[in-house]
């Protein structure tokens, strides 16, 4: 039976490369499911949907019905945890609503999580975090989430499976959480001030142990998870599979950039990278770039995030590899080929 995979999330860094890596494999049709679209190609088409509309949502969706897999990454931002959790549950349970009663082939739900599962957001948090630790006080929406996609799954044939990554590392554009164009931009503003690299978070974030999770490795393990039996109804963190200290990291990325590394300095950079949209309009005129919109290339309040951590930050993947997933990526060599990527996509100064 033909598989046909619907991404939801389909323009962010983790939905792009899931979409990139199908189209790789060649076994899905693919449909993109986002608020802005896309153009379609080949074996993949988007729709343009308002997730929060239930009807539009059905409207729009009612058609797919020859879906196998879902693979949900959506996200809408919110000021606060409890604010986050009415829109977020909501786009998920729409899909589902939709799709499941029109797709009588449907195999699996994937549902992209994060260690906010584990209360990392909050605080210091027990690391390595792993998939059967207890639960934290709520408000939380991976959890309503999950316990959303557990009730539903109750006397189906479909299965389910959560996706926990570290900080996720690609580059997509116009994503409010891409911690390394968070770090090329601030990188190539720094050197067009004729400035050192900083590191601008907390003292105390400085030497603490960090993960992350490159999104070209995410989705492999996200397609795993989804067409291997042994992983139904399962939680999974899934991270490149090494550790590192930023005060390790982050010379050898003043270095990689020629500039020189001065120490830490803490401050916000969501207060002090607002002003600099006439500087990076120039930067993108002096050095040939492409015009794409300084919100585009922003994401410093998620940089104020992951740089404010001042605590470990880390999970056990050892599950994934023992139900069968194997692979891994050199996290210091990840950030270099990102940054030459988005050199070569014309986004930051070569």
């Amino acid at each position: 039976m033909q598989k046909t995979a619907l991404v939801v999330g389909a323009n962010g860094v983790i939905g792009s490369n899931l979409i990139n890596y199908l189209l790789e494999q060649g076994e899905f049709n693919i449909v993109a499911v986002s608020r802005r679209g896309g153009t379609d190609k080949g074996k993949l088409r988007y729709i343009a949907v308002d997730l929060l509309d239930p009807q539009t949502c059905e409207d729009k969706l009612s058609s797919l019905t020859e879906t196998t897999h879902i693979f949900y990454a959506a996200f809408q931002d919110r000021p606060t945890w409890a604010e986050l959790v009415p829109p977020n549950l909501a786009m998920l349970v729409n899909v589902v609503n939709a799709v499941e009663k029109i797709a009588p082939d449907l195999q699996h739900i994937s549902l992209m999580q994060g260690y906010k599962v584990y209360g990392a957001h909050l605080g210091p948090f027990k690391t390595p975090a792993k998939e059967d630790d207890g639960g934290h006080m709520p408000p939380e929406f991976n959890v309503d989430q999950q316990q959303f996609l557990e009730q539903r799954q109750q006397g189906k044939r479909w299965s389910w499976s959560a996706i926990r990554p570290s900080v996720v590392a690609g580059t997509a554009l116009g994503n409010p959480m891409n911690l390394v164009l968070v770090i090329g931009v601030y990188a190539a503003i720094s050197k067009e001030l004729g400035l050192p690299l900083r590191f601008p978070g907390k003292p105390g974030a400085y030497d603490k142990l960090m993960e992350m999770t490159d999104a070209g490795l995410l989705a492999k393990a996200t397609v795993w998870a989804a067409t291997n039996m042994q992983c139904a109804n399962q939680a999974f963190n899934i991270t490149n599979g090494d550790l590192f200290r930023w005060n390790d990291l982050w010379p050898k990325i003043a270095k990689y950039f020629h500039m020189k590394c001065a120490s830490p300095l803490q401050l916000s950079l969501q207060t002090v990278m607002a002003d600099k949209e006439p500087l990076w309009t120039r930067m993108q005129e002096k050095y040939g770039l492409d015009s794409y919109t300084y919100e585009e290339v922003s994401s410093w309040p998620f940089g104020d995030a992951v740089f404010g951590w001042d605590y470990d930050f880390f999970g056990d993947g050892t599950k994934a590899r023992r139900f069968g997933f194997h692979e891994f990526v050199d996290t210091e060599q990840m950030f270099f080929e990102l940054f030459n990527e988005l050199k070569a996509k014309k986004v930051i100064p070569s």
